[in-house]
């Protein structure tokens, strides 16, 4: 579980990404962030793993009240914590099997990295790589894997570290629509056998819907939904993706054709 408590945001230009918001993101749940670009939804997620340092407020874990408290605690939550990104960062000249290997060097201390990892690390990799459909390319250079493979190869890296939570920030914005399709099942399917709280941040809308337990909608830093995807009518959409400096109208867009198809066929 991770919770939220009155964070914001305010960068050194003083704009102000992400203004006070409270949330709980429970264990077990695939909670989507929905928003436009620039809406606060990246903040939002790498304050949830330190890499942005709130202005106010604090954020949570089960085993930590303020992530940032200390180094030490911080470490310790980010081992917790794995990481998807949207553009893979892999390297690309290694094998799938060495990029994963990646994910365990947190785990020692700088000078055991210098030397070839533990069994177990290596026991541990190869699991993650056959449990994305990948076992058979652990030795394959990445840069000649597809793109929904290197995202696998990305989830693989963030579940050998056997974290508790998973942060992904549009995994499959680079994707087709049936490898992003594959790609976000996956991660619905890992959530809910390991347990994961999983935070995911994407601009498919219909993919949201279907794949969601539950969806956050944030327009210009702040939280304009928060429920169920069944929840998630006409109005709502109209609210999250109304223009930036607009009033966030509640009422559905007048139009032939439903702002929320519309924009789930876009």
């Amino acid at each position: 579980m991770i919770s939220v408590s009155e964070l914001s945001v305010t960068y050194a230009s003083g704009y102000q990404a992400l203004k006070p918001v409270s949330l709980q993101f429970r264990r077990g749940e695939l909670t989507v962030l929905l928003g436009a670009s620039g809406a606060g939804k990246s903040t939002l997620l790498r304050c949830l793993n330190g890499l942005v340092a709130p202005s106010a407020g604090q954020v949570g874990s089960a085993h930590h009240p303020d992530i940032v408290a200390s180094a030490e605690t911080l470490r310790d939550h980010r081992r917790r914590t794995g990481m998807i990104f949207q553009h893979h960062q892999l390297i690309p000249r290694r094998s799938a099997l060495q990029n994963v290997l990646t994910g365990r060097l947190s785990f020692h201390s700088p000078w055991r990295t210098l030397f070839p990892l533990l069994a177990h690390d290596l026991h541990l990799a190869l699991a993650c790589l056959n449990r994305v459909g990948l076992l058979a390319h652990a030795n394959a250079r990445v840069d000649r894997l597809s793109g929904g493979q290197q995202q696998r190869v990305g989830i693989a890296r963030a579940l050998v570290s056997q974290p508790e939570v998973l942060i992904a920030d549009e995994p499959v914005a680079s994707l087709d629509p049936a490898a992003a399709d594959s790609v976000m099942d996956l991660i619905k399917q890992v959530c809910g056998q390991d347990g994961l709280t999983t935070v995911v941040s994407l601009h498919q809308l219909a993919l949201a819907r279907r794949i969601a337990d539950r969806i956050i909608g944030i327009r210009g830093g702040e939280v304009v939904f928060d429920g169920a995807p069944r929840e998630l009518c006409e109005a709502a959409v109209t609210s999250i993706y109304a223009g930036i400096g607009e009033p966030v109208s509640r009422k559905p867009a007048p139009s032939s054709q439903p702002l929320a198809e519309a924009l789930a066929h876009a």
